[in-house]
Parts: C-alpha cells; sequence; structure tokens
C-alpha cells in the first residue's frame, strides 16, 4: 500500500518552471528520501503535498487523501518539519511542545512515549527558550513537535541542513526508530551521503527527477568504467586530462578526479600525464557513488536546462 502518490504534478513561478511532471510513490511505512541541490525543487513539492502551495496541475493524495480536496484530513495526519527552524523562539522547549500538542488537541503525557526517545534529550533543557537551542537541539524539538499528535506522515524538508555531523547521525537513527513505529518518512535533503539512510531515494534537479531506486539500484545503473586519478598537481591534472581527448567526463571529488573514459580502457592516460610533467600520478578503477550518479544523470539530462 502507498502512503503518498505523486503524479505529473506541475508548477512554476511567474513563468519559470519549479516543478515538471514529478511523478512517484511512497510505500507505507517506507523512508523516501528526495535528494538534490538547492533550488532543485525539493522545498516547493513539500509545500504541496503538506497542502500550504497549490499546484498548477497533476494531481496527489496522502493517504487516500486528495492534496486539495481532502486539506483538512490531511493536516490531521502528518507531521511536516520545514528547512527553516519556525517554532516559537520566545517560547521553552516544554511550552513549544505543549502549544503543539494543543493545537491538535491532544496532550505531551498522551503521546508521550512517541516522543520520549528524542524528548529524553531535550528534557535538561526544557525551560530554555528555543531560540537558544544549538542547531542540533533545535531540529529535535522541531522533530518533537511534528510528531506530538501521533501523525501517520512526516514530512521532512532538510531537516539536517546546517546540522554538526554527530547530530546528523544521531537525527537519523531517530527516524529509523520511527520508521519501526509505522511511521512513512518522506525526506529531503542536498547530502549525497544520507541517501544509504533511505530505503529508496529520487534524485532530483531542476524541477524533474532523474531516477528513482534503491541506493544500490541506482549506482547498478551508471553506465561505464569510472576511475579516480591523482597527481601532485591537481589543478594542472584537472586542465590536461580535459584537454587530452580521451575522457569524456572529468568531476573534481575531494582529493582526486573521477573521470569516465571515452571507450573502457584509459591505457595511454599514464604516458600522456607523463609527458605533460607530472609526478606522483595515481589512477585506479573505483566503483560509482551516488554523486557519480547524479552527476551521470545531470549530463545525460543537461536538455533541462537548455528549455
Amino acid at each position: 500500500m502507498n502512503s503518498i502518490v505523486v503524479k505529473n504534478i506541475f508548477k512554476s513561478y511567474n513563468g519559470t518552471k519549479a516543478l515538471e511532471d514529478i511523478s512517484f510513490e511512497v510505500k507505507k511505512g517506507e523512508i523516501f528520501g528526495l535528494i538534490g541541490p538547492d533550488g532543485a525543487g525539493k522545498t516547493t513539492l513539500f509545500r504541496i503535498l503538506t497542502t500550504l502551495l497549490l499546484k498548477d496541475r497533476g494531481s496527489a493524495t496522502v493517504e487516500g487523501f486528495d492534496i486539495e480536496k481532502d486539506y483538512k484530513s490531511i493536516r490531521r495526519i502528518i507531521g511536516y518539519m520545514p528547512g527553516r527552524f519556525s517554532l516559537y523562539q520566545d517560547l521553552s522547549v516544554e511550552e513549544n511542545l505543549n502549544f503543539f500538542a494543543t493545537v491538535f488537541d491532544t496532550t505531551v503525557k498522551a503521546n508521550y512515549e512517541l516522543i520520549k526517545d528524542i524528548y529524553v534529550q531535550l528534557e535538561p533543557f526544557k525551560k530554555r527558550r528555543a531560540g537558544k537551542l544549538s542547531g542540533g537541539m533545535k531540529q529535535k524539538l522541531a522533530l518533537c513537535c511534528a510528531l506530538i499528535h501521533q501523525p501517520e506522515v512526516l514530512f521532512l524538508d532538510e531537516p539536517t541542513t546546517g546540522v554538526d555531523p554527530v547530530s546528523r547521525k544521531e537525527f537519523w537513527e531517530m527516524l529509523k526508530k520511527l520508521k519501526e513505529k509505522g511511521i512513512t518518512i518522506l525526506v529531503s535533503t542536498p547530502y549525497m551521503d544520507e541517501a544509504a539512510q533511505c530505503d529508496r531515494i529520487a534524485l532530483i534537479q531542476t524541477g524533474r527527477i532523474m531516477d528513482i531506486s534503491t541506493l544500490d539500484g541506482i549506482i547498478s545503473k551508471f553506465p561505464k568504467k569510472l576511475y579516480a586519478v591523482k597527481a601532485d598537481n591537481m589543478y594542472k591534472l584537472n586542465s590536461d586530462i580535459k584537454e587530452c581527448g580521451m575522457c569524456d567526463t572529468v568531476y573534481i571529488f575531494g582529493e582526486y578526479l573521477h573521470i569516465t573514459p571515452e571507450s573502457d580502457e584509459i591505457s595511454g592516460l599514464e604516458d600522456y600525464l607523463r609527458k605533460k610533467g607530472h609526478t606522483g600520478i595515481e589512477i585506479s578503477q573505483i566503483k560509482a557513488t551516488v554523486e557519480d550518479c547524479f552527476m551521470e544523470l545531470m549530463s545525460r539530462h543537461g536538455s533541462m536546462n537548455d528549455e
């Protein structure tokens, strides 16, 4: 059974396309990741699915409810955590939590078991104003407030942006525990490494979904051999490899260049680089990452940016 069904959603702002024919389904009890950079359309899609913004065309349902006809029903069964911290900065931790419980005609006590694992980390700071919390603690409070009415579906828009690595790890551990309770989670993130935390992912860029699958499924589709190349002068290496005529794509990945050859073999590359004066040359075949797949899909769908 599907908790979320999206069919051909289209949205534009003053003639500029924000979403174009977006379609996907999220299974009940699944963690589904929407992964892409800033400006890809993630927040626009979340605002449409949480009934805060009207689509131009297309259709979508959340737990069988139409996002426009049944918006009141949807608002009762979802939890939404927007990208920007949107709680009351001048209220304390416990005041914010009690307020959101009241909005949904419930109490913290009635649903405490659902948030207990998260709230125990906040409890020492329950009298502190929300605006004075650290980034990680703010996210945990926002998640508690989104959960306090026992939603069936949780929408989390870039919940770990700007949060330290330890808090990011803790946040994903909390999401996996929520999944075990049967809550469907749709989460967006610009961090490619977080794809591994999701059951399935959709890679989105310039308002279009480029691929949907499991992480392994997307990586298995990478169409070419991939090599990591390194030398002492990386700036010159990047320039020379782009001019060598042997490579189809060349991207900088940390301290290496990731390249795909025009043919499957690059046997002449090392000799070429030595003749160019390079030292400390390292060339090794590697397995593609989700970042490599994203870049390859962008190049394949380059016409997106030409319309």
